[in-house]
């Protein structure tokens, strides 16, 4: 049985859905289907750290009781929910007295937590837990042809180190490699899109995007891959704008990994949210016609 509680969050739900329609089919597609964490609520994203840091931890340990009792491992694909519930985890596990408190709190609420789960990434269970081999294995339709910049953003690998270097992560080159495609040499894979700066200082996140953008386009890049709905939300949709300020194309598809991993996989791109992408993929299709080698 699968040891894994899968926890959507939010945006999976709502604006990313196409993370959630490809990520489950590609979990089952190898072999481990996941089963949704019953009754989880919001994480609380980041930002609700700087306003009430016990009642951020809190609204966290809620879901990681209902992990606890379900006898499985979290698994977060949201970069976002997995920073928060990571962190939220890691605190509560501390054994620190503001700690102890919280957990008497939780505990008071129904919601008593010891500590037994992990908080993990779908990356890093694919890599790290799975293995590469096996999804090789998996493999009926190789990438071969397409150059991909892989972008990991901010939260993935810092300011936990888990599974990967927080500068110079290869976790995600590894994994499209071994769909196939290549992972171009990316120096922007850790820099910030803005985050929430793209609604608030526009021109800040126009700047940040635009470095990401170029920087793939620079490198030959046929796409970029990224694990975050806020990044995806930010590279794609920001485009228009960009071209526009700075008078330079820098358009290119912006996919989640997952979408790539179920074309390899041999899943249907109609069942892997493709639809929803803002930019035109004809280009994209038409590489994938002409590179791709059935296995």
């Amino acid at each position: 049985m699968n040891r894994y509680a899968y926890f959507p969050g939010c945006s999976l739900k709502e604006n990313s859905k196409h993370y959630e329609e490809s990520i489950l089919p590609v979990f089952k597609a190898i072999g481990f289907p996941l089963e949704e964490l019953d009754d989880w609520n919001c994480c609380g994203a980041t930002a609700y750290f700087s306003v009430d840091g016990d009642m951020a931890t809190a609204v966290c340990g809620r879901n990681l009781s209902l992990a606890e009792r379900m006898g499985r491992d979290i698994l977060a694909p949201c970069a976002g929910c997995y920073l928060t519930l990571k962190k939220s985890n890691n605190f509560l596990r501390s054994g620190r007295p503001e700690a102890r408190k919280l957990l008497e709190k939780l505990k008071g609420a129904g919601c008593a937590y010891e500590g037994r789960v992990e908080v993990k990434h779908p990356l890093e269970v694919l890599v790290r837990d799975i293995g590469l081999d096996t999804v090789r294995k998996k493999v009926v339709r190789r990438l071969s042809g397409l150059k991909v910049a892989c972008y990991y953003g901010c939260q993935l690998v810092r300011p936990f180190t888990d599974f990967d270097d927080p500068d110079h992560p290869t976790t995600l080159d590894s994994l499209m490699e071994a769909l196939g495609a290549e992972a171009v040499p990316y120096s922007a894979k850790t820099r910030c899109c803005g985050g929430l700066l793209t609604g608030t200082i526009e021109n800040v996140g126009l700047r940040l995007n635009h470095l990401l953008l170029r920087e793939a386009k620079r490198r030959g890049a046929d796409a970029i891959v990224t694990l975050c709905p806020l990044c995806l939300f930010n590279l794609e949709l920001l485009q228009d704008k960009i071209v526009k300020t700075y008078k330079e194309e820098v358009k290119i598809p912006v996919f989640f990994f997952s979408q790539l991993m179920g074309l390899a996989l041999g899943l249907s791109r109609d069942d892997l949210g493709f639809s929803r992408s803002v930019i035109p993929l004809g280009g994209f299709w038409s590489k994938i016609r002409n590179g791709g080698q059935h296995v």
